[in-house]
């Protein structure tokens, strides 16, 4: 029997080739970029990086403050409406340890002095009011995280979620 034979004619490459050039261009694309990250010697990427460790502080303290000015929301709707505060206690408490982790230290339980000015009279109403400000704190750390370094952002979404999740269990019957 006959060998046959193709032939190939000049409008095709050969695979060899096609698969040679993608090796080619996959190693210079990764030296590329590897490169790209290192800033050399001048001190531009000793300062990008103060400039970002100093945003990560500030958007750090703010969501410490925002759990700490929650904290005080949730201690005032304890004291004034005592029947509120066993259903207050758990989510209160998530409220504390999101503080703790930016950086915020949490008195352990509410505490029994303080006003309780801000809070309306009714439980119904109150409920509402402290779901509209877990709302509203979830909502600013969201917006935080586009300016927030990975590890930052990270922690930022988990407990925007966590805020999200609580203003539903405390307005979604309402």
């Amino acid at each position: 029997m006959a060998r046959t034979t193709t032939t190939r004619g000049a409008a095709g490459p050969r695979r060899r080739s096609v698969l040679a050039g993608g090796a080619v261009a996959l190693t210079a694309g990764a030296a590329t970029l590897l490169t790209g990250c290192s800033d050399g010697a001048s001190g531009r990427g000793r300062e990008a990086d103060a400039e970002r460790g100093a945003t990560a502080e500030r958007l750090r303290a703010a969501a410490g403050r925002d759990s700490a000015a929650l904290l005080e929301r949730y201690d005032a709707t304890a004291r004034a409406h005592d029947g509120l505060a066993a259903r207050l206690r758990p989510l209160r408490a998530e409220t504390a340890r999101h503080a703790e982790a930016f950086g915020v230290t949490a008195p352990g339980s509410a505490a029994p002095s303080g006003g309780t000015s801000g809070v309306p009279g009714d439980e119904k109403a109150a409920l509402a009011a402290l779901a509209d400000a877990e709302r509203r704190a979830a909502d600013a750390r969201t917006a935080a995280l586009t300016g927030a370094p990975p590890e930052l952002a990270r922690l930022l979404a988990s407990v925007a979620a966590a805020g999200a999740a609580h203003a539903y269990l405390l307005g979604g019957a309402a």
